[in-house]
């Protein structure tokens, strides 16, 4: 009897020990037909810093948005106070007269398009500077 115990232990603590390191018999054959089945894995995705990094409206209004202060309200790909730029980039459509109304809205302030949370007025913005910073945003299409 006592043997018996011992022996059913011991099956039971093999087949654990079996099974937790990847013994699970018909698992094992399936992840080889898997993988010789499956298709590549997808590209990786790129943020949006990533792919427009080289480009001279990036660039130039991404320092311009620093300079102002624009990223203490507002990220790239994450909305925090007001809505990422990526946001406002499929929003509006790369325009001169979209440029010009946001222009006018960051200098002027704004409040209702986003939410209840106003965007404050900017009118020591020099207008130049403001319109870099919004051909940078809109440039910013996921």
């Amino acid at each position: 009897m006592k043997s018996i115990k011992s022996l059913a232990f011991g099956m039971i603590a093999i087949a654990s020990f079996t099974y937790a390191c990847g013994g699970g018999g018909s698992s094992s054959s399936t992840s080889e037909t898997t993988s010789t089945t499956s298709s590549p894995a997808p590209a990786a995705t790129q943020s949006l810093e990533d792919k427009y990094k080289d480009d001279p409206v990036f660039v130039a209004g991404s320092a311009k948005a620093k300079e102002a202060g624009c990223t203490a309200c507002h990220m790239v790909e994450r909305k925090i106070v007001g809505p990422s730029y990526a946001d406002v980039a499929e929003k509006y459509e790369n325009t001169a007269e979209n440029v010009e109304l946001l222009t006018s809205r960051v200098i002027k302030g704004n409040v209702g398009v986003w939410g209840e949370v106003p965007m404050p007025a900017h009118p020591h913005l020099d207008n130049d500077d403001v319109e870099a910073v919004v051909k940078y945003v809109l440039l910013l299409k996921k």
